[in-house]
């Protein structure tokens, strides 16, 4: 499969690149600048936010991934998810390839799968903390939903850098009871999962140890 990847110079999306591509996927990876990307067929140099400069990278992908999220730290108001997302889809909607999978976040979700504690204590006050971030993922997750393609929108909570173990649980569209970390390198493997999975069209799936 060939798969355009943004934000494949994170912990992440280098994660995911080095697994898609021992799986044998075919990896286009769109940076803000060259860089040396081990077993990555192309890196495409260009600004994800202007769709123009993004639409050659995509236009031959079979799925566009991208793991661009918030700086590590970054507390203050941001709007990278949504403007990156914004500019991707309208790509997309140009060059014409449909699957798309975005790396979001489960702490700003608050549903049946969150304890009393979480809900009620844990996440308001985190919110507090980290309302600028969140709040820019959550207006991206609302512009994929909107969008005409195949989406899938993958929600981890607390990324660490552990190993790769292959061992986690998922749900979708509903919080993991507990589940409070995971490797970003466990994030990369379901993603890789993800990429010719269909049952997660239109879904968004939470990933947790």
């Amino acid at each position: 499969m060939k798969v355009t990847v943004f934000g494949a110079t994170g912990g992440t999306g280098r994660e995911f690149v080095n697994q898609a591509v021992a799986a044998g996927h075919t990896i286009t990876a769109v940076v803000r600048k060259p860089v040396d990307l081990p077993g990555v067929d192309a890196t495409v140099p260009a600004d994800v936010l202007d769709p123009d400069a993004i639409t050659a990278a995509v236009a031959e992908a079979d799925a566009v991934v991208t793991a661009i999220g918030p700086r590590r730290g970054e507390a203050g108001a941001s709007t990278i998810c949504t403007d990156s997302v914004r500019s991707i889809i309208r790509a997309m909607n140009g060059a014409g390839p449909r699957r798309l999978l975005v790396v979001s976040n489960s702490g700003m979700i608050t549903d049946d799968g969150d304890s009393f504690v979480m809900a009620k204590v844990v996440k308001p006050v985190m919110w507090r903390v980290l309302g600028g971030p969140w709040g820019d993922m959550l207006a991206a997750e609302e512009r994929v939903r909107a969008s005409a393609l195949d989406w899938t929108l993958v929600r981890p909570p607390r990324l660490t850098n552990g190993r790769h173990t292959g061992q986690y649980r998922i749900d979708k569209d509903r919080n993991l009871r507990g589940g409070r970390t995971i490797a970003r390198a466990d994030v990369a493997d379901y993603l890789v999962r993800a990429l010719t999975d269909d049952t997660t069209i239109h879904r968004a799936v939470a990933v947790a140890h």
